[in-house]
């Protein structure tokens, strides 16, 4: 019995089927698009935990610092800080008033 020697080189052919080409080719498409998608979308989430971190670290700074009144107070805060002082202003001034009438009255008895 005579054993078949193989060899591979430059000048050795390949036969295969054209839908098996096709389908090799097509497999390997859907693989590499898979790939690349995969990729982006393990970046996008990796971004997505960066800028929540970020924004989590931010808001706890912030949470913080703003009762302090270390960041400042907001337009709104001062107009109603305003707004807050005339009243207790007109408080106190009515509570006068009427003292000054229950004096009169007490004093007219």
């Amino acid at each position: 019995m005579k054993e078949k020697s193989f060899s591979v080189d430059d000048d050795s052919q390949i036969t295969i089927p054209i839908r098996n080409l096709l389908a090799i080719i097509f497999a390997t498409g859907v693989a590499v698009m898979g790939y690349f998608d995969l990729i982006a979308r393990i970046s996008l989430l990796e971004r997505q935990g960066a800028v929540t971190e970020r924004e989590i670290e931010l808001n706890s700074d912030f949470r913080t610092r703003w009762p302090r009144g270390e960041l400042g107070s907001l337009p709104a805060d001062a107009e109603q800080n305003i707004r807050l002082d005339f009243i207790y202003e007109r408080v106190n001034a009515m509570n006068d008033d009427l003292e000054k009438l229950k004096n009169r009255a007490s004093g007219c008895e």
